[in-house]
């Protein structure tokens, strides 16, 4: 990576402005840290101590809440140093595993909502062979494949980020290493780069979002055709918190990711990675927790112990 570049280092501007209002975003970056770590955790503790929660769904959100907290630590803490001033300056190299972590993390998200959503469709659309489809082979490889997928996917596209040369300036103006603000930054060809950023979001985003989608349309379907508003509601209810969920997680990765060009509105991507990287993790534990029974109950008993 060295012998590709001349900058051995860039300086990230995180949210420039007073001292004053600096600190007060570290305040707040701090505590929804904190709160989605504690939140996730949570998550991951009472499914693992509720025996009637040991089922795939459950199984699945699991590793969405074990990824959430990775993905939140790879933004936060470094951020934070950013706005205090005390961790400005980002080497070539941690810049790029920032990028690769971040982009692999985002992406194994991408197909984990897909699978949670094929699981929904195989709950409410086969609810008799439900058990024996959904089985816990299935899932383990299920959960291996978006894992494995999600890291595969951002491998390429980190590798020609990798082989960019900058020649400077070394300012990125933002709290981390994107691909928009290193293509900013380049001053060699980024068109292969844009392209293969291009690609990669049509096949991870756009993809696993079909996938999502064509599994709702069969679940919408069939919870119409039942007859009474209870069974409706009922089956309604074990698929509104993932529904929530994807809605807030795909219409942010979108606007950042599937689009020709990647080199444009940094100050507006800024915010929209603000939300998609910490805080969209702190409100998935708490659209689980309070739009689905099974976790309040659990959590309730959990308390009285």
């Amino acid at each position: 990576m060295a012998n590709g570049t001349s900058v051995k280092e860039f300086i990230l501007l995180g949210f420039p402005g007073t001292w004053q209002f600096r600190v007060s975003f570290v305040v707040v970056f701090a505590l929804i840290y904190t709160l989605t770590v504690i939140g996730n955790a949570s998550i991951i503790a009472l499914v693992w101590r509720s025996s009637n929660l040991h089922t795939p769904m459950y199984f699945f959100l699991c590793n969405l809440s074990f990824l959430e907290i990775w993905y939140t630590t790879g933004v936060v803490p470094k951020a934070i140093g950013v706005m205090l001033g005390t961790s400005q300056t980002i080497s070539f190299s941690v810049c790029i595993f920032q990028l690769f972590f971040l982009l692999s993390l985002g992406s194994t998200e991408c197909f984990l909502l897909s699978v949670m959503a094929y699981d929904r469709y195989l709950a409410i659309c086969y609810p008799l062979r439900y058990s024996s489809l959904m089985n816990r082979v299935l899932c383990v490889q299920l959960v291996l494949s978006s894992w494995l997928g999600g890291f595969l996917a951002i491998s390429l596209l980190a590798f020609l980020t990798s082989r960019l040369t900058f020649c400077g300036p070394d300012v990125i103006n933002h709290f981390l290493c994107d691909i928009d603000s290193c293509l900013a930054l380049s001053c060699s060809d980024t068109w292969p780069v844009e392209l293969a950023t291009f690609l990669v979001s049509i096949i991870v985003v756009v993809a696993s979002c079909v996938v999502t989608l064509v599994s709702y349309m069969y679940i919408i379907s069939s919870i119409l055709r039942i007859q009474s508003a209870h069974g409706r509601k009922k089956a309604f209810s074990t698929c509104s918190a993932h529904l929530s969920v994807i809605t807030i997680w795909y219409g942010s990765t979108m606007f950042l990711y599937v689009k020709p060009s990647a080199q444009n509105s940094l100050d507006l991507n800024k915010i929209v990675n603000t939300f998609n990287t910490v805080v969209t993790p702190l409100l998935n534990p708490f659209i689980y927790t309070l739009r689905n029974k099974e976790v309040k109950l659990a959590l309730g008993r959990a308390f009285q112990k």
